[in-house]
């Protein structure tokens, strides 16, 4: 297995450690900024729009995954966070919820947009399908630390779990052998999904974009991350935490809401239904934003 552990730097006070786990995240989310940019200048507006607010986003949504671990937690009947709340902010003992960072982040991403006076659904539609590809790159992460993984399989794609990484029952290694005992790879599921649905809805932005109204790329990433994140916990998430102690987790249902949100957004926009606080999708976004013109410093005189 791929030690976690780049490398570690010994910097007097502390150690600075390196993890491939934060590395890959951080190519996550640089691989979806650079493509959000890539349809914001698509579609005629200016890419530092997406820039500006990546910093919002990290910051949110890092929040929000670790609120919505932590919350999780304690709904599945957790204790350790109740007992010494402190740890709640040790987030390098691991314990992040990606569905609660795009909670919060969303949430941030309208403020932001709200305050620029920029199209929501611009850049709603820009950054959905590039969280769909950061997910799937920072999963390698989940591979390397041995986690996200479901139960046995006989599946020649089966990976291997050590000892330490075992939750129960099968860190019971009398009855389920490290040599002979292989899992099934929760975290290339999620990763294989994300990439297949991240391509065809590029397809469609490339191909169709014309016709393709304002919020529906948005919607449609909505439906996909939440059927498939549905799928996952029903068959490959034994380590999830269960709501107040029924067989059902509590990120599934975050998820089916992701789904029907996304469903019913689909129906706004198309003008199946109507609602008094959105308006339907059109070809066009709202506002068109025109930034100015960089000013051109000065010439300095030249000395005599």
């Amino acid at each position: 297995m791929i030690d976690p552990i780049i490398f570690s730097i010994d910097i007097g006070i502390t150690t600075l450690t390196v993890r491939w786990y934060g590395l890959l995240i951080v190519a996550g989310v640089l691989a979806a900024a650079f493509y959000a940019a890539w349809y914001v200048r698509r579609k005629g507006e200016d890419p530092n729009l997406v820039w500006d607010m990546l910093i919002w986003l990290l910051i949110s949504g890092i929040i929000g995954a670790r609120a919505w671990y932590v919350i999780a937690d304690m709904i599945g009947g957790g204790t350790r966070y109740l007992t010494d709340p402190i740890r709640i902010l040790y987030i390098n003992e691991g314990g992040l919820n990606i569905l609660g960072g795009v909670v919060v982040g969303t949430l941030v991403a309208w403020w932001y947009c709200k305050r620029q006076k920029v199209d929501f659904w611009l850049m709603a539609d820009a950054v959905a399908p590039g969280y769909l590809i950061g997910q799937a790159i920072g999963r390698w992460g989940n591979f390397i630390n041995q986690e996200l993984y479901g139960p046995p399989t006989t599946l020649p794609w089966g990976i291997p779990i050590e000892a330490p990484h075992r939750i129960p029952p099968w860190n019971d290694l009398a009855q389920y052998p490290v040599e002979s005992t292989f899992f099934h790879p929760t975290f290339a599921y999620e990763m294989i999904w994300n990439l297949i649905f991240a391509g065809l809805i590029i397809y469609l932005i490339i191909r169709h974009s014309d016709k393709l109204k304002t919020g529906m790329v948005a919607s449609l990433v909505l439906i996909a991350a939440g059927v498939g994140r549905a799928w996952i916990e029903t068959n490959f998430r034994p380590d999830q935490p269960r709501f107040f102690g029924t067989p059902v987790s509590t990120s599934l249902i975050v998820s089916v809401i992701f789904a029907l949100l996304g469903l019913f957004v689909v129906l706004v926009k198309n003008g199946t239904i109507k609602v008094s606080f959105m308006q339907p999708g059109s070809s066009e976004y709202t506002h068109r934003i025109t930034r100015r013109a960089p000013v051109m410093r000065k010439a300095r005189r030249q000395k005599m």
